[in-house]
This record gives C-alpha cells, structure tokens and sequence, in this order.
C-alpha cells in the first residue's frame, strides 16, 4: 500500500495506538521530522523491540524514515546511493538466492546477511542490484 508523505498513519487501523517507550525514544531522535534509519535500528535494540514495532510508530507519529542503511532511499541528491555491484561473490548471491522470498529479498534478510558475513548492509543491497533483485518489504514499513 503506498502512501502519500504526512499520511503515514493511514497504514494502520484507527485505533492504533503507540507504546510510550518507543514513542519517547523516538521524539529525542527526530530532526527536521525525520528519524534515519540507524537511529530506528538503535531505538529496537536499546528497548529490545522489533524493527516493525519501531516502523508503527514512527508512523503514527507522521515521521519520515532518511538514510536507509541499504542506501536505497532517503538521501538528498540522489535520493538512492545504492548502485550495482560490478561483480558478487557466489557465496553473497547464493545466500540472496536462498532468502529470497516471491523473488524478493526482504530487508531483515539482507541485513541477516550482511550479519552472516560480515559485509557492510549496502554490499548486499548492490548485489542486489546487480542480480535485478528487489528489496522488499522495508522491516520498518517504509515500502
């Protein structure tokens, strides 16, 4: 479902509400209406919640998710960073092709990965690129 900036709550139903702890430690990361990514990663792992968890809230609250850690959006100019890796190692396209779910690689699969072998999570994201395959859906909910 996609949804027009500032309507992001429209994702969830009426009545969602949001936990007070995530929402307070999202509110001290927020600048110029924004969270990055790494900050919603920081916030899951200080307050031992999920990713999506983090994503509902930063929804309620109508703000917008900069500097995707795969560097696929929420950047200035350009607004993606990725680009296509020249070449991927069987072994990082193998491990793509084993997550890779309706010919898509969700992102907590890539970041798994990146984890797995000790790569930086853009690496995968531009193996990505290079074998045609899309990452999605976003662990946070962005798309």
């Amino acid at each position: 479902m996609r949804v027009e900036k500032g309507r992001f709550k429209e994702k969830h139903a009426s009545e969602a509400s949001t936990d007070p702890e995530i929402e307070l430690a999202v509110k001290q990361k927020i600048i110029n209406g924004t969270v990055s990514c790494a900050d919603a990663a920081t916030i899951a792992a200080d307050l031992h919640k999920t990713m999506p968890e983090i994503g509902v809230v930063l929804d309620i609250l109508e703000v917008s998710l900069t500097k995707c850690q795969l560097g696929l959006f929420g950047y200035e100019n350009p607004k993606k960073i990725v680009t296509p890796a020249l070449s991927v190692e069987k072994e990082l396209e193998a491990a793509i092709t084993k997550g890779l779910l309706n010919g898509r690689l969700p992102c907590n699969s890539a970041w798994k990965i990146a984890a797995e072998l000790a790569l930086p999570k853009i690496q995968v994201s531009a193996a990505c690129e290079a074998l045609k395959i899309k990452i999605k859906p976003c662990q946070l909910g962005a798309f």
